[in-house]
């Protein structure tokens, strides 16, 4: 039924918990494939310890070539229809599979299957606000007006599945991109096929890893390798991508706007915006206030975030 990719990375600390994660799992319809993208620490050792005899499990090892690489990998090893994403660091509870299941059996003509899932921060577990009702439980969505009504991910890789035969023909993740790859594929399928969503926290999204080992973090990206940055063709024809794709670029863009980077690209960017349609807060940012007070009120707000999380460590 899946084929279960895990991507590993010098994620030796939490490799365990995910593997032991899936390995609980109640529904034992699964492989399990690793992908080893040239681990520098003993993230390998670990994984060769952990005894996995008793499951449909395979062993991947190549150069460190990125995450994307290593997904895509994975998948061309995969036997079974349907492909699930865990990261080593996160984790799952015991019925994500057999929910997931059961919602690809309720929506077979969806595409691409998601849960929701917990935000787990400085050891706080903090459930994702997906932009579904409040009674809602499980059937297909928009995509794009879920995410943007809340800003929260309606598909979290390490929460999704999706059919090999879709990952293959939209080419899987883009190798060259280093922050949102998965956004780049689940808009392209999401344009193209429903989605099905099932609205119980079924995964667990480390946020307390080590930001070195993070994609998202203070880090600014070329072009390439940034998905804001990407022309998404036809699907820029779409409104509901398209305010979606504006409201995450107003959001992502501040660090480039302040700092200078990617000028071009972003001031191309932001002169395609409908400031009409957004917070006001967005057009203070990058229209009214100098860039010295917006820098000071960042600077501020980073700092008093720091104070939050070192008192909610230490209580």
């Amino acid at each position: 039924m899946f084929s279960i990719i895990i991507p590993l990375y010098n994620k030796a600390a939490y490799v365990q918990k995910a593997i032991e994660s899936v390995r609980a799992q109640t529904c034992q319809e699964f492989e399990l494939i690793v992908v080893n993208d040239g681990s520098s620490d003993n993230s390998l050792e670990v994984v060769r310890n952990l005894q996995l005899s008793t499951i449909n499990y395979q062993l991947l090892t190549q150069t460190n070539q990125g995450v994307s690489v290593a997904r895509n990998n994975g998948v061309k090893a995969a036997q079974y229809d349907y492909i699930a994403f865990l990261d080593a660091d996160d984790w799952w509870e015991p019925s994500y599979l057999e929910e997931m299941k059961r919602l690809i059996e309720g929506f077979p003509e969806a595409g691409v299957y998601g849960s929701s899932y917990f935000k787990v921060k400085n050891g706080q577990f903090i459930r994702a606000t997906i932009g579904v009702a409040p009674d809602f439980n499980r059937g297909l969505i928009n995509y794009f007006q879920v995410y943007a009504k809340t800003m929260y991910m309606p598909l979290w890789t390490g929460a999704t599945i999706i059919k090999k035969s879709i990952f293959e023909s939209e080419k899987g993740f883009k190798p060259e991109l280093k922050l949102g790859e998965d956004f780049d594929l689940w808009v392209r399928v999401a344009l193209n096929y429903p989605v099905a969503f099932v609205n119980k926290p079924l995964s667990n999204y480390n946020q307390d890893v080590d930001l070195q080992y993070r994609a998202i973090g203070e880090k600014l990206y070329k072009p390439e390798e940034h998905m804001l940055f990407s022309n998404y063709g036809d699907l820029q024809k779409n409104p509901d991508f398209q305010f979606l794709y504006e409201r995450l670029a107003l959001y992502g863009l501040l660090p480039y706007y302040l700092s200078g980077n990617n000028k071009k690209e972003v001031t191309e960017i932001l002169a395609g915006i409908n400031w009409a349609k957004h917070e006001f807060k967005y057009k203070l940012y990058y229209k009214l206030l100098p860039k010295a007070l917006v820098r000071l009120w960042m600077t501020t707000m980073k700092l008093g975030s720091i104070l939050k999380r070192k008192k909610l460590v230490s209580s």
